[in-house]
């Protein structure tokens, strides 16, 4: 096996590990033996690639856009003063990025069980086992947050000094370890609270409220300042002292600005002291954390649901008896799929949240442009983007292998398989979310925005198709979740995107003509029923042909 540069880095801090009571050696194997096995990843989801292509289980495919997005955190370290407000929205947004990252792509890393079944039956005691997964994590949330900050990095080094950098490079260490142990000592919470499928469902429903409380946290950052001028001059209250991006900002206005008042440096001394302290209680809890692990393995009772609801909704839209039972299907593997909710539940919290955030300086500033002729109400198209991951994690499972089941059933085309789980994704998942996002815009906006909710009701199933017609076609829950282990978000995912929003900007522009509206709802209709039909033809066609299972 490869030996690989992480772990001799990890060689000269030996003794702590073993001052911690970790078998250092042990934990050591363990993490190469699960390095290894990542580089050997099989790529499923596009398994029709060329030889030579990227894998999946490539690391470019999606530190790439990080890369992107950290060219722009280069306009926050050019500035040579006013460190707090440039440093502070620098590491709102760093943050945000990167424990969206944690909560949707590695939560299922960090409650994993499946170690246990081999590991403890042979001389590995549960701290290095959690201090190996914990690593495991960390070496690939430090790797993605040093592709997004990378190119800020070298810019203060030239720009700002080594100081500047030092400091920089130090945080970025802290604040990932802050992250990382926040999540994982809020699960912990969890689990020493609820038992069993409840524990399930509970992590699932934080992961939204996670979701939720960043997003909105990180529009808190840029409200630390006096924007009223162009100074943005620092303004202590008392409830900055929990706000995190404040505290990483505020070495850098001490060490590097010169600054010395008392707000300042206690802010610069939580930035340092928090995660440590974080990390040492982390770090004694950790037998603790293993043992509650294990409350995910327990079959708790049978949820309530006993598919009466489902059936009655697949009698009422189902065309035939084979998509109406591949809607029940999808329905019940959305629901009871653990692994399938971990990375699609954080993207609920998102879609819910994100619309609002577009508006929430008008809302904040009581705006009365919000109550008049505001178009701002079109942000609601935003929670569409639950689509785009939704239609992509349909065809991962962790019950991968009883895919084999599609080549035994007489089935002779997939258009029944592919309508009844479109069908099922969107009113088990998109319909609850746009109704209750309806319901807030309704309140903001008045009654008379109910046609352009209309239209963009209309509009969610044709985005919907449009992303399963964009994204490489495959049969429900029929792949492995290594695949989705890091995000596909490649050029199929800005097309989407620039789709969603060309289909907001074409509902804009109906707007400004006096039926416009209606006229758009009648297109909306033809076109769905146009799609639907086209994009799911009926028996004889050789698009409805069963395709190659994945791996």
């Amino acid at each position: 096996m490869n030996d690989f540069r992480v772990l001799k880095l990890l060689d000269r801090l030996r003794g702590v590990f073993k001052r911690a009571g970790v078998d250092y050696e042990m934990l050591r194997s363990i993490l190469q033996v699960k390095l290894t096995m990542d580089g050997r990843r099989t790529p499923t989801v596009l398994g029709t690639q060329k030889s030579g292509q990227e894998t999946e289980g490539s690391p470019l495919r999606v530190q790439w856009i990080y890369l992107l997005l950290g060219l722009m955190l280069i306009l926050f370290v050019v500035p040579d003063s006013n460190y707090m407000l440039t440093m502070s929205v620098l590491f709102a947004v760093v943050m945000f990025m990167i424990t969206t990252t944690l909560i949707s792509d590695f939560s299922s890393v960090m409650l994993d069980l499946r170690d246990k079944n081999i590991l403890f039956s042979k001389p590995v005691d549960r701290r290095t086992l959690n201090m190996a997964k914990s690593l495991h994590v960390l070496i690939y949330l430090v790797s993605l947050t040093l592709t997004l900050t990378a190119p800020s990095l070298v810019v203060a080094l030239f720009k700002q000094g080594v100081l500047f950098f030092l400091i920089y490079a130090v945080e970025i260490l802290l604040m990932d370890g802050f992250i990382l142990v926040i999540t994982a000592l809020l699960y912990l919470l969890i689990m020493r609270v609820f038992d069993g499928e409840k524990l399930k469902d509970i992590i699932n429903y934080i992961q939204i409220i996670l979701s939720i409380g960043i997003a909105v946290g990180y529009q808190l950052v840029p409200r630390l300042f006096n924007m009223t001028d162009l100074t943005g001059s620092f303004q202590p209250v008392w409830w900055q002292y929990f706000i995190a991006p404040a505290w990483f900002a505020a070495p850098f206005e001490v060490l590097v600005g010169g600054s010395r008042g008392t707000e300042f440096t206690v802010l610069a001394v939580l930035a340092v002291i928090i995660p440590l302290i974080l990390l040492y209680t982390y770090i004694k809890l950790m037998p603790l954390f293993e043992r509650s692990l294990q409350k995910l393995a327990e079959q708790g009772a049978a949820g309530k649901d006993s598919g009466r609801y489902p059936r009655l909704l697949s009698e009422l839209l189902c065309r035939d008896k084979a998509e109406a039972m591949f809607f029940r299907f999808t329905w019940a593997m959305m629901r009871n799929e653990r692994d399938f909710k971990l990375k699609v539940y954080p993207t609920v919290g998102l879609s819910l949240v994100l619309p609002f955030i577009f508006i929430f300086n008008q809302v904040w500033s009581s705006d009365p442009a919000v109550h008049t002729e505001s178009k701002a109400h079109l942000f609601i198209y935003l929670s569409a983007l639950l689509l785009l991951t939704v239609v992509q994690m349909l065809r991962y499972s962790a019950s991968y292998k009883g895919a084999w089941i599609y080549r035994t059933i007489p089935l002779p085309e997939t258009a029944p398989v592919y309508r009844g789980m479109l069908k099922a994704a969107l009113l088990r998942l998109m319909l609850p979310l746009f109704v209750l996002e309806s319901a807030v815009f309704l309140w903001l906006f008045g009654a008379r925005i109910l046609p352009d909710l209309a239209a963009v009701m209309l509009a969610l199933p044709l985005f919907a198709l449009i992303c399963f017609r964009v994204l490489p076609p495959a049969l429900p829950f029929s792949e492995k979740y290594e695949a989705a282990k890091q995000k596909e978000f490649s050029v199929s995912g800005f097309v989407l995107i620039f789709i969603l929003m060309g289909m907001a900007g074409l509902h804009y522009m109906f707007t400004l003509i006096s039926p416009g509206v209606y006229i758009y709802l009648v297109i909306l209709a033809a076109v769905n029923v146009w799609a639907w039909r086209a994009a799911f033809p009926r028996k004889g066609s050789q698009s409805g042909q069963i395709p190659t299972l994945g791996a």
